[in-house]
């Protein structure tokens, strides 16, 4: 499978990284399947941090995963939009997973998310506003072994 990463910088060898603000699967190097994701994250990331320039990297992930504990959400359920809420508020206390997928909150979805984190919606209204928003994947690697998964396979310059 290959993954994309968006950035303002070649990434040959990932790492993760504490990041400034809080992410939906908690610190970890991410990744999509989505070149189009990842072209636009390489933007934002670019504008944000003021230097650099668009790049996406390309990884292609090791099929054998079975000694890794991955969590997969194929879409935005309950427990997925908790899991995210509890993250983007540094509240998470439950396992530690090597890599976690799952559906992206990006700048269209963070209106409702942000309504149910304040406790201004329940998790089924969120769930109902969340079904017309086609969010693209993500893929968390949150551990060392993990990373060690993915193999670098080129970079390209974004337009931006």
């Amino acid at each position: 499978m290959l993954l994309y990463h968006g950035s303002n910088v070649v990434v040959r060898t990932p790492r993760i990284l504490t990041p400034s603000r809080a992410l939906d699967f908690g610190p970890g190097f991410y990744t999509t399947s989505s070149m189009q994701q990842a072209e636009r994250w390489s933007v934002l990331t670019t504008r944000r941090r003021r230097e650099g320039s668009p790049i996406v990297t390309t990884f292609s992930l090791d099929d054998d995963l079975l000694d890794l504990d991955v969590l997969t959400f194929e879409s935005a359920t309950e427990d997925w939009l908790v899991f995210v809420s509890q993250n983007r508020k540094n509240a998470y206390r439950g396992p530690r997973h090597d890599i976690v997928a799952g559906p992206v909150a990006n700048d269209r979805t963070m209106a409702v998310i942000g309504s149910y984190m304040a406790g201004e919606i329940d998790a089924q209204t969120a769930l109902v506003l969340l079904l017309p928003q086609k969010l693209d994947d993500q893929y968390a690697f949150l551990s060392h072994r993990a990373l060690q998964r993915l193999t670098f396979e080129g970079v390209a310059s974004v337009e931006s």
